[in-house]
């Protein structure tokens, strides 16, 4: 549902103001998607105003787009109104990013993760069948890249790689559906990363799929390239399932030896 107020800030805003805006928009965000903020409650501007410190033409905006991604609700003689998770917008980029600031960061990496081991393999069956020469070739040389920065232990290029490396491969696919799921996953690499939930030195097992994957996709053997892009989402999944498992047990969530 849209949530509008009278006299709602225009779009464009002052620096200062668009700085306020959205650091009450992640406050709130991740607020809401930890739990602090429970599906049933009721946000009060006024309230907001003062907790914030800023104007009520910023907390509006904020509003808004909490609306937008289908957080809360405006509801007659109650007021804005937080909304059960499953009336959220989970494929919006920013939504992904407070769900893995909050404490549901584990309930959200299982389900990215589940999620790519659906998308990706077929991803890479259609990019073997659709990719051109030149876009095979790149592909071939970002997966050596890879392969350098992993052996070296350079965490920041070789976070950078493997998102561009995913990234190309759902490009390659030709499916538009597919191609709008890359910033899901370059979202959940982040922060994988950030919460150091990624290997510091990753397996030589991970780094060799990419390489079939890419070299599989230059070759136009789409079963191939299917079944190294599955293998890597086992490696993922398997190393995901450890990290929930430890949250499980109130161990510590170190990781594994998987990446991608």
């Amino acid at each position: 549902m849209d949530l509008t107020f009278p006299g709602a800030a225009p779009a464009q805003t002052a620096p200062v103001e668009a700085g306020l805006h959205g650091r009450v928009l992640d406050h709130l965000g991740t607020a809401i998607c930890g739990g602090e903020l429970a599906p049933g409650a009721v946000l009060n501007i006024d309230d907001l105003v003062d907790r914030y410190a800023v104007s009520r033409s910023v907390i509006r905006e904020v509003l808004r787009v909490l609306a937008s991604m289908g957080f809360i609700e405006t509801r007659r003689r109650v007021g804005v109104m937080i909304r059960p998770a499953g009336d959220w917008n989970v494929f919006d980029p920013q939504v992904i990013r407070w769900r893995l600031a909050s404490a549901g960061r584990i309930a959200q990496l299982r389900s990215i993760t589940e999620l790519r081991t659906a998308v990706e393999p077929h991803a890479a069956w259609l990019a073997a069948r659709r990719v051109d020469h030149d876009q095979a070739s790149d592909l071939v040389g970002l997966a050596a890249k890879m392969w350098a920065a992993g052996k070296a232990g350079d965490e920041e290029r070789f976070l950078s790689l493997d998102i561009e490396f995913h990234r190309r491969v759902l490009r390659a696919s030709g499916n538009e559906m597919f191609v709008k799921l890359q910033d899901l996953v370059a979202e959940v690499l982040t922060g994988r990363h950030h919460y150091h939930l990624m290997p510091h030195h990753p397996h030589e097992q991970a780094l060799q799929l990419h390489a079939d994957v890419a070299q599989s996709i230059q070759r136009g053997d789409g079963d191939a390239a299917r079944r190294a892009m599955v293998q890597i989402m086992e490696h993922a999944f398997d190393e995901m399932a450890a990290i929930w498992e430890r949250e499980r047990s109130g161990g510590p969530a170190v990781a594994g030896p998987a990446a991608g």
